[in-house]
C-alpha cells in the first residue's frame, strides 16, 4: 500500500504543472488567442484601443511565460498591423486556430478578448459570439485541460455562468449587468486591459491578477467618475483553485514588454 501510494505520488508530480516549471514554465505547453473584436469607439468612429490591447497583451502574455510562437493574434482589420500579423478575427479562424495548435500544445489554453460587449454577448467583426458559442468553441478545442478565458467588454458577466467548469477560470471587465470604460476614438486601451496590463508585472498568477485588475478598475473609474462601476468579476473552477499557485508567472522571459 506504501509503495503504492509513493509511485501515485511520483505520478502526480510528474504530470503537475511544478513539473512543467522544471522543463521550461507551466505555461510553454499551452496555447493562446489574443483578439480584437472591434475598430470601433462608443461614438462610432474608429480607435485602436482593441488592437493596442490585443498587441500589449500578447507581449505581456510572453512575458508571463507563454511561449511566443504559441500565442495567435487575432484582428478585425489584419491588414493594418502587418508586423504583428494577426489572423483575421472570425469564430470559425479563431476555433479551428485553437484547435490545430492544441493538439500539440496540450497543457492548456488562453482566450482573450477586447471588444464592445451587451446583454447577448460580445462584438467579433461581423458577428456577434454569445455565451453558449464560445463555451462550446472552448469546450471543443481544449478539452480535458485548464483553461482562461478573459473577456474584456461591456456585460461581459453573462459569460461566466455558461463558461465554467472546474478546471478553468475566468475573467471579466464587468458584471452581467453593467457596461465597462475606455473604449473612445482616443483612449489607448479600455480600462479593464490598462489595468490587465499595469497590475501583471507585480502578480505572481491569475487569482491575483485578477484581484489586481478588480482593485485597479475600481481605481480608475473612481477617478475619471465612470459609473455605475464595472465590477469586473473572476470565477475559479474548484479542480483548477488550488493548483493556481503552481501556475506561477515566468518573469524571466526575454520577450517581457
Amino acid at each position: 500500500m506504501r509503495r503504492a501510494a509513493a509511485v501515485i505520488g511520483l505520478l502526480v508530480l510528474l504530470f503537475s504543472p511544478a513539473s512543467a516549471a522544471l522543463a521550461g514554465g507551466p505555461f510553454s505547453n499551452w496555447t493562446a488567442a489574443v483578439i480584437a473584436g472591434d475598430f470601433h469607439a462608443h461614438s462610432g468612429g474608429p480607435t485602436e484601443a482593441f488592437d493596442n490591447a490585443r498587441r500589449d497583451v500578447t507581449k505581456t502574455l510572453a512575458g508571463m511565460g507563454f511561449p511566443s510562437a504559441s500565442i495567435q493574434q487575432f484582428s478585425v482589420r489584419p491588414e493594418r498591423y502587418p508586423a504583428e500579423a494577426p489572423a483575421r478575427a472570425e469564430a470559425q479562424t479563431i476555433y479551428e486556430a485553437l484547435r490545430t495548435r492544441a493538439e500539440t500544445a496540450k497543457s492548456g489554453c488562453l482566450f482573450y478578448i477586447s471588444t464592445h460587449g451587451s446583454p447577448e454577448g460580445v462584438i467579433l467583426g461581423k458577428e456577434l459570439l454569445r455565451p453558449h458559442l464560445l463555451a462550446a468553441m472552448l469546450n471543443e478545442a481544449c478539452p480535458a485541460r485548464p483553461s482562461i478565458v478573459v473577456i474584456s467588454a461591456c456585460f461581459s458577466g453573462v459569460f461566466i455562468p455558461p463558461l465554467q467548469k472546474p478546471d478553468r477560470l475566468i475573467l471579466t471587465a464587468a458584471r452581467p449587468d453593467r457596461a465597462s470604460f475606455g473604449c473612445g476614438e482616443s483612449d489607448k486601451y479600455p480600462f479593464f486591459d490598462e489595468c490587465f496590463l499595469s497590475a501583471a508585472p507585480g502578480a505572481r498568477d491569475f487569482a491575483a491578477l485578477g484581484a489586481g485588475v478588480q482593485a485597479c478598475v475600481a481605481r480608475k473609474e473612481k477617478e475619471t467618475g465612470a459609473e455605475p462601476a464595472s465590477e469586473p468579476q473572476i470565477w475559479v473552477g474548484p479542480a483548477l483553485r488550488p493548483l493556481l499557485p503552481l501556475y506561477a508567472f515566468n518573469r524571466t522571459s526575454p520577450n517581457a514588454p
